[in-house]
């Protein structure tokens, strides 16, 4: 069902309703979030997010025991290529709002970076930081890939066109003096990485996102796999030139098996556009930051529980949106 076909449906049901009598208070509304792939972090914590946000016409009150979301609001979380296809995909206006990593919207609001050379996106702002993303680089096990540097000559996953992944493991190559040209590169989602990496057909991928991942996850406790630790002096040269990368680390047992690994990481970001009015936004926000919201999110996905309101102006990389930078003001956030 194409959107326009889908509003027209619920338009009609909205209207069946009130011909029966059933009062509606609001008008509904619309907001689809781009996230990523199915088997990675954004699409589950998207998911958390559209159920957190809505509160389609009809719904019991907040007060009540209900949604506590935006009155008449009907927010879909939406499967994608992750942050540069979510930014295109905000500019054209197929979508509402999405995630990016934190570098990635720099660069888009900068036109710098991977955006160097194209109009850069002056309208772009921020919602909130929602959680670190891991640089993840999953090797079969007994490959012999130690560091980034042993990659090369390997047959290594970059992740698709259109993902921050690509972006960054572009970056780490080239800080440990690789480019794509000294490997033999393909450019799968994880889960397709997994199942090839699983079959012998390739020895590395990276994915950038919350930990733990699931097509990750899987592959440790099927055939078990290897992460590469992204450390010593090339990473610390790669986290002076990118100031938006920081050091992370992935603590031992996340993915069966694999001890702690010490890498690096970006911010997830949930961006939105001037588009979208201060006072939707201010709405928004203030849900995504309700203390029922914060129960979802603690029960719903590990990255969930660090989705934190006194983090969420942190690290944004593109502008804050002026309805979220109210809200903060008024929680007490930013001063």
């Amino acid at each position: 069902m194409n959107f326009g076909f889908r509003r027209l449906a619920l338009g009609a049901a909205a209207l069946a309703m009130a011909a029966s009598g059933t009062v509606l208070a609001q008008d509904m509304s619309f907001f689809r979030i781009g996230t990523g792939g199915t088997a990675g972090t954004y699409f589950p914590i998207g998911g958390l997010i559209a159920n957190t946000i809505s509160s389609p016409p009809g719904s019991r009150a907040c007060a009540e025991g209900g949604s506590c979301g935006v009155p008449g609001l009907i927010a879909t979380a939406v499967a994608s290529n992750g942050s540069v296809a979510n930014i295109n995909g905000i500019v054209s206006g197929s979508l509402e709002a999405g995630f990016s990593q934190s570098d990635v919207a720099y660069w888009a609001s900068t036109g710098t970076g991977v955006w160097d050379g194209k109009p850069k996106v002056d309208n772009l702002r921020a919602i909130a930081n929602l959680y670190p993303e891991t640089i993840h680089i999953v090797a079969r096990k007994g490959s012999g890939i130690k560091s980034p540097a042993d990659l090369k000559g390997k047959r290594v996953s970059l992740d698709e066109p259109g993902s921050g992944t690509l972006i960054d493991a572009k970056i780490i190559l080239e800080g440990y003096g690789l480019t794509e040209k000294d490997i033999t590169p393909e450019y799968l989602k994880p889960n397709a990485a997994g199942d090839r990496l699983r079959d012998g057909a390739l020895d590395a991928f990276f994915f950038v996102g919350g930990s733990p991942v699931g097509a990750i996850v899987e592959l440790a406790s099927s055939v078990g796999a290897e992460l590469v630790p992204i450390t010593g002096p090339e990473a610390e040269a790669i986290l002076k030139k990118y100031q938006f990368f920081a050091k992370d680390t992935i603590p031992e047992n996340t993915y069966s098996g694999i001890p702690m690994v010490p890498t690096l990481s970006v911010n997830a970001v949930l961006v939105t556009s001037t588009k979208q009015t201060d006072d939707q936004v201010y709405a928004i926000t203030k849900a995504l930051w309700n203390d029922n919201s914060r129960k979802l999110f603690d029960a719903g996905h590990a990255k969930g529980k660090q989705m934190r309101l006194e983090t969420a102006t942190d690290g944004l990389g593109a502008p804050l949106h002026p309805g979220a930078e109210k809200f903060y003001r008024e929680a007490g956030v930013l001063k």
